[in-house]
């Protein structure tokens, strides 16, 4: 066995231990508390914020290993706490969150609504504080998926979000009925999502995702303008004639400076519950190969599914979770998501923020 533990020698074997939001080092960042040494055991707890909640299993186990190779032969228990670190006002509208996600693609019927409310849906089940923007304004789905209706409330000069399953949305679909047709031109465009994100009662964010409206037009650009987006995350189906307009939206966010987080690869195949056996309708594993190609993360794939049609029509896609086939899909490349920026945050982590007296 090594030397036995003791408070100062577990803080430096876990100083290489990342913090998933930030990227620095968990001691650095006060979040290893209350340890309790004696010469065979370490105890102690471990307080990572909600912003990191899809991976927090994830730096147990790695503060885990950690441990047990420094102070072999000890017995290693490892509490869970939440640090409580408010997200700060981004850019000139003043929203505060923490990632703010855009979810796009090159061309209409891939399923992008489905993923990107799929994702924020899995954020919120993860445990973070997530809202959800429809910025496609001439297709307004979210509501529907989502089965919220109604028009918000005002307060103060705000607008209140509208609520599901802890999830906050703003739609254009609660402000113009749903058979109406939206006809504005790019100005008019600018200021409607400039309102959902400055004028909307948001609160404390660890994440915002913007459903986009489908093609390069300039809601991306309108975005750029508005604030730092952490980055895009581009679906896509699997065939060849799809990836043509995906590349175009990756070309688009790069043009805006937006970062790409990764790609999806929607309607991947097809799983029948009776066998088993998967049928490659509109091909497979284009997405990965071009994300490969182009040096992008891949968030993973999620095969067409007549219960996520069925959920999505009822207004209750958040219960894709329970599906055993599309379920674990979509709750992976939630999961892959949140590596991604943590891998970027590890790469280049954030200033500190100096209060100025």
């Amino acid at each position: 066995m090594s030397n036995a533990p003791d408070n100062p020698s577990v803080l430096a074997a876990l100083q290489a231990l990342k913090d998933p939001e930030s990227g620095r080092s968990v001691v650095t960042m006060e979040q290893v508390r209350d340890i309790k040494t004696t010469d065979n055991s370490i105890e102690l707890t471990l307080a990572l914020t909600t912003h990191s909640s899809p991976l927090h299993d994830d730096v147990r186990e790695e503060a885990r290993a950690i441990l047990t190779d420094a102070f072999a032969g000890c017995s290693i228990q490892i509490n869970d706490a939440i640090q409580e670190r408010p997200a700060e006002k981004i850019g000139e509208i003043g929203l505060t969150a923490k990632s703010v996600i855009a979810v796009g693609s090159g061309k209409g019927g891939v399923g992008k609504s489905t993923i990107a409310a799929s994702i924020a849906y899995g954020l919120a089940k993860s445990g973070c504080k997530v809202g959800l923007v429809d910025a496609d304004v001439y297709g307004p789905s979210i509501p529907h998926l989502l089965g919220v209706n109604g028009r918000p409330a005002i307060i103060d000069n705000k607008i209140q979000p509208m609520e599901k399953d802890g999830l906050k949305v703003m739609s254009m679909g609660f402000l113009v009925p749903a058979e109406e047709a939206v006809v504005w031109r790019g100005p008019m465009l600018h200021g409607a999502i400039t309102q959902f994100l400055r004028d909307t009662q948001w609160g404390d964010l660890d994440y915002l995702i913007i459903d986009m409206p489908p093609g390069t037009g300039d809601i991306a650009l309108t975005l750029s303008q508005l604030l730092p987006l952490s980055g895009a995350v581009v679906v896509c189906t699997p065939q060849e004639v799809a990836l043509l307009d995906a590349v175009k939206a990756i070309a688009m966010f790069n043009k805006v400076q937006i970062p790409v987080l990764g790609m999806v690869e929607n309607m991947s195949g097809f799983i029948c519950p009776d066998c088993d056996k998967r049928y490659d309708i509109f091909g497979s594993g284009g997405a990965k190969n071009k994300a490969a190609e182009m040096n992008i993360p891949f968030l993973g794939e999620v095969p067409i599914n007549m219960q996520v049609r069925i959920n999505g029509d009822s207004g209750k896609i958040g219960s894709v979770f329970e599906d055993p086939i599309a379920g674990p899909c979509v709750q992976q490349l939630t999961y892959n998501l949140a590596k991604s920026l943590a891998e970027k945050a590890k790469d280049d982590p954030p200033l500190p923020t100096l209060s100025v007296l």
